[in-house]
């Protein structure tokens, strides 16, 4: 086992590790930037050192000033979180090179499964379903041309070494193929250092559904069910759970979208914890998308109805024991939810909103659970993601774990800065939502639906006040518990919640 783990990350992902590392008795370093000397994953590891500047390049993204502070701590082991290294194979050729344990997949396995287009081969190999779409990268448009005529518009432009939405173009019809092409590969060039794209059949209102691979170093891989991931702005998770519903009224999707994902993950020769992502339809049919080499930030669901601790196993594989697990020893029980508390405004189309928070408490309870980064008085960088916290939930079903959600983000208080709190409350209590009926393309239409522009909202309070003071009624009785206007509860709500 471990004597002593560099953790190369930041944030909720560094509390996270450094937290499963004190409870096996294995001492903890923490990295740092310039921007970062307050955070919290600084103060709670048992060491850390200053690695760089603000800009993740000359900092978490350094893997040679990472493996200089793993020699100078003594540390035997690195685990890269998620984002930042985490899926740089040249950083895990590197440690490995090193004599310093990657906690992680092998680089082999981080390098094949990085690109798309060689991972939609690879499951093509393994008899897995995919999505219709060129098998290798495509720099001539004209071959880019015949390939969409073939595969049939609306296609999608995808960066071939990345996700996140970066390099990622809808394209309805010919004549936008040449300049969305350009703005992709410009795209993912910044994004990625590469400006490989590749095309793909674009699936309509598609559900986002994902798998949990967990194998050891010795050749053994079980699965540990799918989570639903849908619910997404600019093609980034905000709300995840497990089950997923389509996985209620269709149980044997379960174990067919698991025996896909293993099929892949063995023809990779994977080890640890990793994650397919397969698209469906709203019938069940499902097509793999890529393998996320990594722990994903949507883990603490698949935690939460398994029981299984993931980052524990993620360490104890990377130490060599072997998994004992065997598939049918894994059970699924009750339902989760995760909600990604973000500082930004869902208002100004999830703009960051980074600065000072004046005010955090954290909700608790049974089946309640906050994978936080930050605390009152830190101030929020905006060199890097926006994340605050992820607050998750556990019910018997659904249904309960819906309402609990709902009780705990009414909870969680946020001060100084505007997070998307307010936004999970209206999730919550949308019916579509509630009835599991979810897709890709869920929350640009959640807003379109349901959200009203802040200058409606504002011009209607207006309204109602100068109808209330009409009638001789009194301005604060409307901020009162008793207010009869909801839309002014709501606002009221919301003033809380940032």
């Amino acid at each position: 086992m471990f004597k002593k783990v560099l953790v190369a990350n930041r944030g909720e992902i560094a509390i996270r590790v450094i937290r499963a590392l004190r409870e096996m008795a294995i001492r903890s370093v923490a990295v740092y930037s310039e921007a970062d000397r307050q955070a919290l994953h600084v103060l709670m590891a048992d060491e850390a050192v200053l690695i760089g500047p603000a800009p993740s390049t000359e900092s978490y993204l350094a893997g040679s000033r990472i493996l200089e502070a793993t020699r100078e701590t003594g540390s035997d082991g690195i685990h890269p979180g998620y984002g930042f290294l985490s899926e740089n194979a040249s950083f895990a050729k590197a440690c490995e090179e090193s004599g310093i344990k990657f906690i992680g997949p092998s680089w082999r396995a981080i390098e094949q499964m990085g690109s798309k287009t060689a991972a939609r081969r690879l499951a093509m190999e393994a008899g897995a379903p995919i999505v219709p779409g060129t098998e290798h990268g495509i720099e001539d448009f004209k071959k880019a041309r015949t390939a969409a005529a073939e595969i049939g518009y609306p296609v999608l432009l995808k960066a071939a070494a990345g996700g996140g939405g970066k390099g990622m173009r809808r394209v309805e019809r010919e004549e936008q193929l040449e300049p969305a092409m350009r703005d992709a590969r410009s795209e993912a060039e910044r994004a990625f250092g590469s400006g490989e794209v590749y095309l793909e059949k674009l699936i309509e209102r598609p559900r986002h559904i994902e798998v949990q691979v967990l194998g050891d170093e010795h050749g053994h891989l079980i699965h540990l069910g799918e989570r639903e991931c849908s619910i997404q702005r600019r093609h980034q998770k905000v709300v995840e759970e497990s089950p997923s519903p389509l996985v209620l009224v269709k149980p044997e999707l379960r174990e067919n979208i698991g025996e896909a994902a293993l099929r892949i993950a063995r023809q990779a020769g994977y080890y640890n914890a990793g994650t397919l992502e397969f698209l469906a339809d709203q019938q069940g049919n499902f097509y793999f998308l890529e393998m996320n080499a990594r722990l994903q930030v949507e883990h603490p669901v698949t935690e939460w109805v398994t029981g299984i601790d993931l980052v524990h196993w993620q360490i104890r594989i990377a130490s060599g024991e072997r998994l004992p697990l065997q598939q049918g020893d894994i059970q699924w029980r009750g339902s989760a939810i995760e909600c990604r508390v973000y500082a930004e405004d869902p208002d100004n189309n999830f703009f960051p909103s980074p600065g000072k928070i004046a005010q955090y408490v954290e909700p608790s309870g049974p089946g309640v659970r906050v994978d936080a980064g930050v605390y009152p008085g830190f101030v929020v960088p905006i060199e890097y993601d926006p994340l605050l916290a992820k607050l998750s939930v556990w019910g018997e079903t659904r249904e309960t774990a819906i309402h609990r959600m709902r009780r705990a983000v009414a909870e969680f208080r946020v001060l100084g800065i505007v997070t998307n709190l307010r936004l999970f409350l209206e999730l919550m209590d949308d019916p579509r939502f509630v009835a599991g009926e979810l897709h890709t393309g869920f929350l640009d239409d959640f807003m379109k639906r349901v959200r009203q522009p802040e200058t409606d909202r504002t011009s209607l309070i207006a309204s109602i006040l100068a109808a209330a003071h009409s009638e001789g009624a009194r301005a604060s009785d409307l901020t009162s518990t008793t207010a009869p206007s909801p839309v002014w509860r709501t606002e009221g709500r919301r003033a809380l919640l940032r």
